[in-house]
């Protein structure tokens, strides 16, 4: 089954949710309100999930990093600024962990491909999207830059705005429009190559 370049370009222009955690939710997060973390853990768990196993790492791995930067993150609720976003928080200790896993693993196998292992992430897109069309966007996601397909995971497969995937990898919101930018001018070529 051929897949129209129009289609692979309507899917790539495609914006990323804007759905931003209210200042209320944080606020009630920090003040220890368990119903709040419990809809914050509900609303998120599956897209980190998601995207840590995007990283490479292994599905046990994977739910046993989610569930500590769950954790992580409830114990330390009282750091938590009201005023930034807690979804761009939770995603940079998920980001974190899952290089410090990497790291980790490495040590113990320097040989190892962390890529290798790693199954293709569980994203309603799977079932949306023919196996071929998701074959070729991964083979393109693959072929970026570390950093590029970093921010183009977080903002485009994970619907993190800009800002909050700034703030996910320490990194400027402009840098990441200029990832961005770069992204889908590399795989917009590589489809179209194909």
């Amino acid at each position: 089954m051929s897949v129209s370049t129009a289609f692979i370009f309507f899917l790539l222009a495609a914006a990323p949710d804007e759905d931003l955690e209210t200042d209320d939710l944080a606020r009630r997060i920090r003040d220890g309100d368990r119903e709040a973390f419990r809809t914050f853990f509900e609303r998120h768990h599956g897209r980190l999930l998601g995207y840590v196993r995007s990283r490479g790492v292994p599905r046990e791995a994977a739910e046993d990093l989610v569930q500590n930067a769950f954790v992580y993150l409830w114990q330390h609720r009282k750091r938590i600024d009201p005023n930034q976003s807690l979804r761009a928080y939770l995603f940079r200790i998920g980001y974190t962990r899952a290089v410090n896993h990497h790291r980790d693993a490495e040590r113990v196998d320097p040989d190892a491909d962390p890529q290798a292992a790693a199954p293709s992430p569980d994203t309603p897109e799977d079932d949306v999207l023919t196996a071929e069309l998701r074959d070729q966007i991964d083979a393109a996601v693959a072929h970026l830059p570390e950093r590029r397909r970093t921010v183009f995971e977080l903002c485009f497969l994970h619907g993190l705005p800009y800002r909050e995937a700034a703030d996910a990898l320490s990194i400027t919101r402009k840098t990441v429009e200029n990832h961005m930018r770069l992204a889908l001018q590399d795989l917009r070529q590589a489809l179209t190559d194909d």
